[in-house]
């Protein structure tokens, strides 16, 4: 099923495993054939073993099956002779046609499973020969009308085959020269035929085996073609797929600092909000003191240098696999820590903040230092406030934040709910 440098060791059946994206090469390629004439198609290298791979499983069912019909038929053939004809010719018979099943199911055995491309093909070739060289001595031992009569069925043993295997166009005419070869052979010793007749009836059935065979060359053709127009679409999928998905990484990420967006993040936060949580939540909003300052000092390109390396410390503080970061304004930052309970929140707030002063990021413009510094409000919803909705949440950290900023800057403030709040908590808690 390959050429003579791939093997079918290497196939696996079609549909086990999902379709390998082509390299550029290969696509050219295929646009190259699907470009030109049909008739002028011819897969090589890796685009040829990958259509034999595709094709292995169907072509080896196809096979098998017609191998263990035709034992099958020649068994039951040689019992109704048996029953029908006089012993003699029976007896005549049955050496010949035991030559059949043997190879049919050899042949069959060799293609319940890949292997190498030389034993594949050894193995076909061979067998059809036995089997055809069968069926043609079976009339010629059985003589008289017989005779001729088993040669045509020979010829038509192997025009089903020639029709119905799908394999390289060398192993088609292999075996249609088999077929031929042996008609004419058998039928030069025919006693009851002259010279002249035996090589008319040659052409004859020539011209039919001749068709057979341009006919499965079209229907090869036709099926590479077919395996074209199905690489062409996979790639096409594939390259549509991955527009989308950079699509979609452009709408939920931002741009600069190549965190989460507020839309993204607000979005995911509904979706957490709706199917609600056994634990804590915290929610830290985060802002970078005096940055319309450094911006106006350092110009905006420091300022978006500066985000970014502050995004890419506060990603460094959080948990990668489960806690959310995103940019949710000009210099702010929010950040929301699932399953928690609120000394972790404070902690984090606390590393996120003593992190990016530790950069030593310039700001002149800071009444703070002259370092850029953070503001974190912290606001925590433990499960068992389940009337804390997401934007009241959202709120809290943004009072949190200004309390700090209030406070001096560069330091990490909690929201405390009000005592009446606190204690309808406590009261949902005991009841």
């Amino acid at each position: 099923m390959s050429d003579a440098k791939s093997t079918s060791s290497e196939t696996s059946p079609a549909g086990s495993v999902p379709p390998r994206p082509l390299s550029g090469v290969m696509a050219d390629e295929v646009e190259r054939l699907l470009s030109g004439r049909t008739r002028d198609i011819r897969l090589t290298g890796e685009l040829r073993r990958r259509f034999d791979e595709r094709l292995w499983r169907q072509t080896a069912k196809v096979i098998r099956s017609w191998m263990i019909w035709v034992a099958f038929v020649d068994v039951l053939t040689l019992a109704l002779n048996a029953l029908l004809l006089p012993g003699q010719i029976v007896l005549s018979m049955i050496a010949p046609a035991c030559l059949l099943p043997p190879a049919a199911i050899l042949t069959a055995v060799v293609w319940n499973k890949p292997r190498p491309a030389a034993v594949q093909r050894a193995s076909l070739l061979v067998g059809m020969f036995l089997i055809l060289l069968s069926v043609g001595l079976v009339g010629v031992f059985a003589g008289g009308e017989f005779y001729e009569r088993h040669l045509s069925i020979m010829l038509f043993v192997a025009t089903s085959a020639i029709t119905i295997f799908s394999v390289p166009l060398a192993w088609t005419i292999a075996i249609a020269c088999y077929a031929l070869c042996l008609y004419f052979i058998l039928q030069w010793y025919n006693p009851l035929l002259e010279a002249g007749s035996v090589v008319a009836a040659t052409l004859f059935f020539s011209c039919g085996i001749i068709a057979t065979v341009v006919a499965r060359r079209t229907m090869n053709i036709l099926a590479q073609k077919t395996f074209l127009l199905d690489c062409r679409d996979q790639r096409r999928v594939a390259e549509l797929a991955d527009a989308n998905a950079r699509l979609e990484r452009l709408a939920r990420t931002d741009p600069l600092t190549g965190i989460a967006n507020r839309r993204w993040m607000m979005e995911t936060l509904e979706g957490l909000w709706r199917n609600g949580r056994e634990t804590g939540v915290a929610m830290l909003m985060c802002d970078i003191d005096h940055f319309k300052g450094l911006n106006d000092k350092l110009g905006h390109g420091e300022g978006d240098r500066c985000l970014v390396k502050v995004a890419g410390i506060i990603q460094s503080c959080v948990r990668a696999d489960r806690d959310l970061v995103s940019r949710h304004g000009g210099e702010e930052f929010l950040i929301v820590l699932p399953d928690v309970d609120e000394e972790e929140a404070v902690a984090v707030a606390r590393r996120v903040r003593e992190s990016v002063e530790a950069a030593a990021l310039p700001n002149p413009a800071s009444s703070v230092g002259p370092s850029v510094t953070l503001s974190v409000g912290v606001a925590f919803k433990s499960a068992l406030d389940t009337d804390v909705s997401l934007a009241y949440l959202q709120h809290e950290a943004d009072m949190a934040l200004y309390r700090a900023k209030e406070a001096g800057r560069n330091q990490v403030s909690i929201f405390r709910r009000p005592p009446a709040a606190a204690g309808q908590t406590a009261a949902r808690r005991q009841g």
